[in-house]
């Protein structure tokens, strides 16, 4: 009789937790549109972002800086153990679906008095061994919220490991891509500054022939200034890059080996981004947005499950002794169970009021999520006419580097040759210097923007 009674308790505690469903709203992605191709792309085709960064990034040694980034960079580091501690969690929200059972002993101190002083319970003068039960019913689906607000956590947490990764693989390149720029830059600012010192040596004997001014020589010396600060300048921003670059390996700071040089990096020719709708599906700060969007909408569904009664099995069983050989005998046994009903009375109005304060959580991650999106779709335009613009604007400044090197070589001709003046070869040669500089920019951006296109994208993963 007792086991029938015990089948239809089990049956019954079944049926109410499956017929019972969670509180609170489920989560679904909210409508967004989008359109249907991206306003500056210029190629359709597979986005760039399913690349993976070996294959865009080809240079050898940068391809080394990014794995020694990947192992030792101390905010990857802390974002790694950042998942695996959500992970533990998310083991722990799915052990409260399981009851509690704790064990206790007791051995007096003070003597033994009689057996049990109350019928069914032990005293602290006896021997004994218990083990209590808690078992919650999700009724209204606290649990149930809680672990998909707990899994959600993790999910957003591994996509914000994700994007670090991301940002990390797009922060080494850039960084090497301008000591690369630094590096033509430099070699520009010295030739720049030999050839200023060579005008200076011709510039003093011809003022020792009476052949020009003092003024003259001064222009000459004050160019020669102006190149040596050039140097420096690009000296320390090198070194200083090197620092930066140096962090994002997690090192200290030292010299970084360089491979092949700003203009001899391999690029795709083409780089289209894809369809607008993959960047959802694929990018990792929008998808940790959503993510925690679906965590805050779960946090609804508890805070609206806390202001009902909970229904839990509570229960003890152990047995007990004035005497320890007597521990195991039959009639030592005692025990007790049922269920037990506890809801709030005196803070059910703070609960309700805490309800309405995760409604507005889940209200505000929602305008975030919606706002990462805006940001996302931004960034995309913006790499994508940074793209096409620098290559016009790189073979513009190409043609005037070529235009203004013969025109120093006419005006330094005619300089020498006593046709015309001095001004002629210091604006000649000052234009040249300054165009030869932007040329190099410009080279920096073309490279920069593609890696900027990439993480625009969420490049590396498939939006499947």
């Amino acid at each position: 009789m007792m086991q029938h009674h015990n089948k239809v308790s089990i049956l019954l505690i079944s049926s109410l937790l499956l017929a019972s469903c969670a509180m609170g709203p489920d989560y679904f992605r909210p409508p967004i549109d989008t359109a249907e191709k991206f306003r500056m792309a210029e190629t359709e085709g597979q986005s760039i972002a399913n690349l993976p960064w070996w294959e865009l990034l080809q240079d050898e040694e940068l391809q080394r800086l990014i794995n020694q980034a990947l192992l030792e960079n101390r905010n990857l580091k802390q974002a790694v153990a950042s998942v695996e501690e959500l992970q533990a969690r998310l083991r722990i929200a799915r052990m409260d679906f399981l009851p509690k059972m704790d064990i206790s002993a007791n051995a007096p101190a003070m003597g033994t008095l009689g057996g049990f002083l109350i019928p069914g319970f032990p005293t602290p003068f006896n021997y004994f061994g218990q083990t209590t039960l808690n078992w919650e019913l999700d009724i209204w689906g606290r649990l149930r919220r809680a672990n998909e607000a707990a899994r959600a956590d993790l999910m957003a947490r591994e996509e914000n490991r994700r994007a670090i990764v991301l940002t990390l693989v797009s922060s080494v390149a850039q960084s090497y891509f301008d000591l690369l720029q630094f590096d033509m830059q430099l070699n520009i600012a010295r030739r720049a500054l030999s050839s200023w010192e060579e005008s200076v040596a011709i510039s003093r004997a011809q003022l020792q022939g009476g052949l020009i001014s003092r003024l003259d020589l001064d222009q000459f010396e004050a160019e020669r200034a102006n190149a040596m600060a050039r140097v420096a300048e690009l000296e320390r921003q090198m070194v200083q890059k090197e620092n930066e670059l140096s962090v994002l390996l997690g090192k200290n700071p030292v010299p970084i080996v360089r491979g092949h040089s700003l203009t001899e990096q391999l690029m795709p020719p083409e780089v289209p981004a894809g369809l607008p709708s993959e960047l959802l599906q694929r990018r990792p700060d929008i998808l940790q947005a959503e993510q925690t969007l679906a965590a805050a909408t779960a946090r609804i569904g508890m805070a609206k499950a806390a202001r009902f009664p909970k229904l839990t099995i509570t229960g003890f069983l152990g047995v007990a002794s004035p005497a320890l050989s007597n521990l195991l005998l039959s009639g030592s046994e005692f025990g007790a169970g049922g269920l037990g009903l506890a809801g709030p009375l005196l803070n059910a109005q703070s609960l309700g009021f805490d309800q309405r304060a995760v409604e507005a959580q889940a209200r505000q991650v929602l305008a975030q999520y919606e706002q990462t999106i805006l940001v996302a779709f931004k960034e995309v335009e913006d790499a994508l006419v940074a793209i096409r613009t620098a290559n016009d604007q790189r073979q513009a400044q190409q043609e005037q580097v070529e235009a203004l090197r013969s025109a120093l070589r006419v005006a330094d001709a005619r300089y020498k040759g006593g046709i015309t003046s001095y001004v002629d070869v210091l604006l000649a040669k000052r234009n040249l210097f300054n165009a030869e500089f932007a040329l190099t920019a410009t080279h920096r951006l073309h490279l920069v923007s593609i890696v900027q296109l990439y993480r625009a994208l969420g490049g590396g993963w498939s939006p499947t």
